[in-house]
């Protein structure tokens, strides 16, 4: 059974707590939230089957946020005292207290059941961090050796985090919840003459354990195994011609598009313009809610941090939110968008979706990215099927480079493999293509989607927002799709203008 390691559950947590939200409550805080984390890292990298560097690094720290004179205040520290806790909580109210003057809007919190002494833990077998490093450094460098002889050079990663957090308000929340992710990665790159590429491993990162690189989550030598001969093809595939081409997209390369274009085009801070200094607002736009034809009937996207093995997936967001699923897109119409509590009252929306999160614990809560998903259709057609109805056509495999622009609205996607289809079938890889599209031509040009057997959890460890710069981990689960006369571009052609 997963549950809370004991190491985390015997710090004195409750004591923390109690002392801060009590010390802001006496200094008249209208509200007061306590949080402690522990975010465990382990990073491994090898280059043809040597390992080239390991990072290990344990941040542990705690937080003190209130609304004071309806205004946020926010401290932390990292000595874990009651003492400090109290510091802590009357530095909060300072802030609060110098920034109300200044404040015209004063904060308000949509309201939220009260949690009390509930724990959560992510779905997984093996804890990455009960694995030994040798085991790993050995799996990946077997991997590794398995392609160098077919390949010319490897390079390998595995990104592992353990992310342990309590939360306390003084409504009565009190939350514990621990949760793992992996990321693994293999790169393989040759030469072919004066052409020179590489293949990376389609496999997404995922919140699993050590399992998923053991045989229970993901093929890998399945996939390994044909990296070389598809490399190779690559190398001496024609280049693309430019134009307007009916696509199937596989989940492996749509995920980064769903994120780009509607992940962070429907954070309602974004919308309404608090967000602009990082990637910029958003096109879709508060009043155009419900109305904003955002892609074709068939498009339904769904907000979730409930998701299993999904990396924003969590019990309580930082605000003390129970994780919940919820409509952004119905039927090809904006319907919804991310929440946290204050935007959530502030537009009269009703309660938060629980998109509130810290990457650390010395940085404050700001309104994050749930697992944004395009939902399958029920008993929908396999990839096969899809391709079988394009003529001309190209089915792009993988992710790779993008652009969008500061309104997520104009973009441009490449991949890592592209295949030609000729009256429904493919026929050989091409190179150097891109497609380019404003967000809602392209999703409205989406005819159809796969049905659940298509479907994935692609996703990353990376998302940033905010100022001081955040990082936050997402996925972004797709079936396959197919969409028509979409524009695209040679890179090759394009970049030598």
């Amino acid at each position: 059974m997963r549950q809370i390691d004991p190491d985390f559950l015997a710090l004195p947590l409750r004591r923390l707590a109690d002392a801060a939200l009590q010390r802001a409550r006496d200094l008249g805080a209208e509200h007061a939230a306590f949080r402690l984390e522990r975010v465990r890292s382990e990073t491994l990298s090898l280059f043809d089957a040597r390992l080239q560097g390991a990072m290990d690094a344990d941040d542990l720290g705690f937080a003190v946020r209130v609304i004071k004179d309806g205004t946020w205040g926010f401290a932390s520290g990292v000595e874990l005292t009651p003492e400090a806790a109290v510091r802590a909580a009357e530095e909060a109210v300072r802030v609060a207290e110098v920034s109300a003057p200044i404040n015209r809007e004063p904060v308000e919190l949509a309201p939220e059941p009260v949690h009390a002494d509930v724990t959560w833990v992510s779905a997984y077998d093996v804890d990455p961090f009960d694995v030994p490093l040798r085991d790993k450094v050995e799996l990946l460098a077997g991997w590794s050796s398995g392609l160098l002889g077919r390949v010319d050079h490897v390079s390998a990663s595995l990104m592992q985090v353990k992310e342990q957090k309590f939360y306390a308000d003084m409504a009565g929340t009190v939350t514990t919840q621990q949760r793992v992710r992996l990321h693994p990665e293999l790169t393989a790159m040759r030469t072919d003459g004066d052409r020179f590429d590489d293949m990376r491993t389609l496999a997404p990162p995922v919140g699993r354990g050590f399992e998923y690189l053991t045989g229970t989550g993901w093929d890998f030598p399945a996939e390994l195994a044909e990296i070389p001969d598809l490399l190779t093809e690559k190398l001496k595939a024609p280049s693309v011609e430019a134009g307007r081409y009916d696509l199937v997209i596989d989940p492996s390369n749509l995920w980064l598009t769903i994120h780009e274009s509607i992940g962070h085009a429907t954070e309602l801070d974004r919308a309404l313009g608090y967000e602009a200094a990082y990637a910029g607002t958003s096109f879709a736009t508060f009043d155009r809610l419900g109305t904003l034809e955002y892609g074709s009937p068939v498009m339904n996207v769904v907000g979730d941090r409930t998701a299993e093995h999904g990396l924003a997936t969590v019990g309580w967001d930082d605000e003390g939110v129970e994780g919940q699923s919820f409509d952004i897109v119905r039927d090809g119409v904006l319907v919804g968008y991310q929440l946290d509590r204050r935007m959530a009252l502030l537009k009269g929306l009703g309660r938060s979706n629980g998109c509130a999160f810290a990457d650390s614990p010395g940085h404050v809560p700001m309104q994050r990215m749930a697992n944004v998903s395009l939902q399958p259709a029920e008993g929908g057609p396999s990839t096969e099927e899809l391709i079988s109805r394009i003529d001309r056509g190209i089915y792009i495999v993988g992710d790779k480079s993008w652009s969008i622009d500061m309104q997520r609205y104009n973009f441009q996607f490449t991949g890592q493999r592209f295949y030609k289809i000729e009256n429904g079938r493919l026929a050989g890889q091409l190179r150097d293509v891109a497609y380019q599209a404003t967000t809602t031509d392209f999703w409205r040009s989406m005819e159809a989607v796969g049905g659940p057997q298509t479907y994935v959890l692609g996703g990353a460890f990376n998302c940033g927002k905010g100022q001081p710069g955040q990082v936050a981990p997402v996925s972004h689960g797709t079936p396959s799709a197919l969409l028509r006369g979409v524009r695209v571009l040679n890179t090759v052609q394009e970049g030598g203008k």
